[in-house]
């Protein structure tokens, strides 16, 4: 990946800083050991939860990189899954990189039009014909609507993984797409790349 597509300053330095609120924990628990009077489990959820965040801050920090060679337009995309994720509007993306997805999708509904989010968010919007489907983004423009992807069979008894959410992993276990996920149980955002999964913080993808 080209580290000048990475560039995206406020986010890294919003990591730097949860990283280092991270070390700083662990290093106090460290010089805290010795005292015997002290308990440290309440440190360890307080770490864990900052580990969290640190997790979903790097994944919004790398799904812009991931993004930016491929469309100009990841700021309408990143519109489009936070509103969808306030109103809890479940939805499936697929952004397109070097790999040809036709031999791995069933296609849709063509669409060709140039990507915005408010065309996005009408595609996903409860009850439209073509929301329960995966839009296909290539370059600037939506291809097309209602595909279907390939499922995953890594996670075939997982019930806390839906249907959205096993066919992104299905298809970034197959090609370098990268494929947006918001469930509609939770308006939880998620992106699959490369066979894995990574929750992103809502108002932190620029």
């Amino acid at each position: 990946m080209n580290q000048d597509n990475c560039d995206f300053s406020p986010m890294k330095l919003s990591l730097k800083k949860d990283i280092s609120q991270v070390i700083s924990a662990l290093q106090s628990s460290l010089e805290t050991m010795d005292n015997e009077n002290y308990c440290l489990l309440g440190n360890f959820e307080k770490i864990k939860n900052q580990f969290v965040q640190v997790e979903m801050t790097a994944a919004s920090f790398y799904l812009n990189c991931y993004l930016s060679p491929f469309t100009d337009k990841y700021p309408e995309l990143s519109i489009c899954v936070q509103n969808m994720s306030l109103r809890k509007h479940g939805g499936l993306i697929v952004i397109e990189r070097e790999d040809s997805l036709e031999p791995l999708i069933h296609p849709g509904i063509s669409i060709g039009a140039e990507l915005s989010h408010s065309l996005l968010e009408s595609i996903f919007f409860p009850g439209n014909p073509l929301h329960d489907g995966a839009v296909l983004v290539s370059q600037n423009h939506i291809v097309s609507a209602a595909n279907v992807l390939p499922l995953s069979d890594r996670y075939m008894g997982d019930k806390k993984l839906g249907t959205r959410h096993r066919a992104a992993l299905g298809l970034s276990e197959k090609c370098d797409a990268l494929v947006l996920v918001v469930s509609e149980e939770t308006g939880r955002i998620t992106f699959a790349f490369k066979g894995s999964l990574h929750p992103i913080t809502t108002g932190e993808i620029i």
